[in-house]
């Protein structure tokens, strides 16, 4: 979630204290040669038992809120994220995934997938919390210039390229991706749910008004109208699945490199299992955080 000085920040479980009120202390790496790092390696219940381990021996699941600084580059916009307990929870207790965690594993795909990269290029990212149903059913046309900035920061757009929406369908429900791009007028809808984009007229109407605006804005012809496109991939089996789903979909398209997404061959093996360690590995283990306790 982003943070904001002076106020108490919403989350999907409650409220995280706003750490303007709380001590801050110089964040450090835990000593790895004194840690177990967790790897994808062994069975299903060895993995998530090292994860689970690492994770209640970190100072996360004793009151600690980390804040994690993203600059631009992810999003268009620098920020920082809160991450606290009820998010790691979110993770190993198999719920439901929240902003907060989808914007974080977004950010550690860029640092360390795409940064320095000629992938920085070809694949950006558009803020959950700043385009969704709820915004949209607001104020839409707000929304849409929202969207018409994040087109406008990432360049020329002229060559194929990328934009990835993670898109919530509003109060902690159904997570979809949307992968815009913008040189060739498509819109790859991706769901783990049967359906397709017809579910969310508004949205469609936003993301199709925000296009068409940062083309003029550009003064680049609009040379067709904008096509749509139902990807077929892979499906959930249950109902809380689906924002693992949205960043495996993020994770193979980038580590593969594909614009043209709809010739993808997924890889079925890149389950919720991979997210868990890559995001408890990078939080707890391979980076330096400003803590507040």
């Amino acid at each position: 979630m982003l943070k904001k000085a002076g106020k108490d920040i919403p989350t999907k479980s409650g409220t995280k204290t706003n750490p303007k009120s709380q001590k801050e202390v110089p964040g450090q790496m835990l000593d790895k040669a004194s840690k177990e790092i967790p790897t994808t390696s062994g069975t299903k219940s060895q993995i998530m038992m090292r994860l689970e381990k690492m994770v209640e021996e970190s100072d996360i699941m004793h009151g600690t809120i980390r804040s994690v600084d993203m600059d631009e580059g992810v999003f268009g916009i620098a920020h920082s994220e809160l991450i606290a307990k009820e998010d790691m929870q979110q993770l190993f207790q198999h719920e439901e995934l929240g902003i907060t965690v989808i914007h974080t594993y977004i950010w550690y795909m860029y640092d360390t997938l795409m940064r320095g990269t000629e992938l920085c290029n070809r694949f950006n990212f558009i803020a959950a919390s700043r385009i969704n149903t709820t915004f949209i059913t607001k104020n839409p046309t707000s929304v849409m210039n929202e969207l018409v900035d994040r087109f406008m920061v990432a360049g020329d757009n002229t060559t194929p390229s990328l934009y990835f929406l993670p898109f919530n369908s509003g109060n902690g429900g159904h997570w979809v991706l949307v992968a815009m791009d913008l040189s060739r007028l498509m819109v790859y809808y991706l769901d783990s749910l049967p359906g397709d984009w017809s579910k969310y007229p508004s949205m469609k109407k936003t993301v199709d008004a925000a296009i068409l605006k940062f083309r003029s804005k550009k003064n680049y012809r609009n040379r067709k109208d904008i096509t749509w496109v139902r990807v077929q991939c892979p499906q959930q089996n249950n109902s809380i699945d689906c924002g693992f789903f949205v960043l495996r979909f993020m994770r193979d398209i980038i580590a593969l490199n594909r614009i043209d997404i709809p010739k993808m061959v997924w890889n079925n093996n890149l389950g919720f299992i991979l997210i868990l360690s890559d995001i408890s590995s990078n939080l707890l283990l391979n980076h330096e955080y400003v803590l507040f306790s």
